[in-house]
């Protein structure tokens, strides 16, 4: 029966080491070596304070900065913890809505952003991702489209000419990756902490 027994046994440790031990801290070690920021969450620091990451987005409600999209991510109802609450862009419970297109309730909460906008002063078509939540909740672009609908909000809450807001925002467009995939995209965070770097 031993004879079954160790080669079993053997080829068990030996995986384990493998599999749970070498190829992780190798596969750490790489990253480590050739892409730190990436292997490390892509942080944005403002000195030696992490104020965020370039890979999650942040809620952002103040007039004089540029907003994500909606998230519909959510977190334990303090109250009930059998229930939820909306809070958003929560990176510990990724989630899109799961709200489909005859939804009441989202045809009524896209419905009020768009009424939003148009008072904040959106004019003309309001883009897609200006209303509709990404699929993790959690994205951290926004289009230059939804980005130069929120220019003039963000110029009349600074004070500033609305020319050099559009400048900071299309310095901040980032294209294609590799330049054919996905779409051109503008980092929300990183413009607001543009646009806070101003010197007035």
């Amino acid at each position: 029966m031993l004879v079954h027994f160790r080669p079993a046994f053997v080829l068990l440790v030996l995986f384990t080491l493998l599999t749970g031990l070498v190829y992780p801290l190798a596969v750490t070690g790489v990253a480590q070596a050739v892409m730190p920021k990436l292997a490390n969450g892509s942080m944005i620091q403002n000195g030696n304070t992490i104020i965020g990451s370039e890979l999650i987005g942040q809620n952002f409600t103040d007039a004089k900065y540029f907003h994500g999209r909606p998230s519909a991510t959510s977190a334990p109802d303090p109250a009930d913890s059998t229930k939820t609450v909306d809070a958003p862009y929560n990176a510990a419970n990724s989630s899109g809505s799961n709200l489909g297109p005859t939804s009441k309730k989202l045809i009524d909460r896209v419905k009020g952003d768009v009424e939003q906008l148009r008072s904040d002063g959106a004019t003309g078509s309001i883009p897609a991702d200006s209303v509709t939540a990404s699929a993790s909740g959690l994205d951290p672009h926004i289009s230059p489209a939804n980005a130069s609908g929120q220019i003039q909000r963000v110029a009349n809450a600074r004070g500033i000419r609305a020319e050099l807001v559009e400048s900071i925002v299309n310095a901040h467009i980032e294209g294609r990756t590799l330049g054919i995939f996905g779409e051109p995209r503008v980092n929300v965070l990183r413009l607001n902490l543009a646009l806070d770097a101003m010197k007035p």
